[in-house]
């Protein structure tokens, strides 16, 4: 991964964190505030992590879909100009800034990873749809999880 996908990824994460974690240290008053910068700074990093599990999850899902492709074959990975809307929907995701628009950017960067997986491992447009949004909603049940073990 490139250092530029590295920082978009943490951006998104961060953004993506503090939009969760903000409403929940404002509910309690008595949280200090290294405590919620600890928070932030590790919900920053599991959210980017789960961001960039995505690509590799679908990639593998695909795989015991379909028989991996042929070992020349690069697994599918962010590139900068499929993360700028991942970064976007991070941003919004800050509460009732806009969660339709968060959801339909998801959408769309979900969309944009079928692509290169259909075009990667020979599955179909809708097997490769599938495999993007089972391994998105399966992230985001995990981070979800998390989130509530945390909090």
């Amino acid at each position: 991964m490139s250092p530029v996908v590295v920082v978009m990824l943490l951006l998104a994460g961060l953004s993506e964190a503090a939009g969760r974690l903000l409403p929940v240290v404002a509910r309690r008053p008595g949280h200090s505030r290294s405590h919620a910068v600890l928070l932030l700074a590790s919900g920053a990093v599991v959210e980017g992590t789960a961001f960039a599990l995505w690509p590799l999850t679908a990639w593998t899902l695909a795989g015991l879909v379909r028989p991996a492709p042929a070992a020349d074959v690069a697994a599918l990975t962010w590139t900068p100009g499929l993360l700028a809307p991942l970064l976007l929907a991070a941003v919004l995701a800050f509460p009732l800034l806009g969660p339709v628009l968060h959801l339909l950017l998801f959408v769309k960067v979900g969309l944009d990873l079928v692509g290169p997986l259909a075009a990667a491992t020979g599955l179909g447009w809708w097997a490769a749809t599938g495999c993007v949004a089972v391994a998105g909603a399966g992230l985001g049940v995990a981070i979800e999880a998390v989130r509530r073990v945390v909090a």
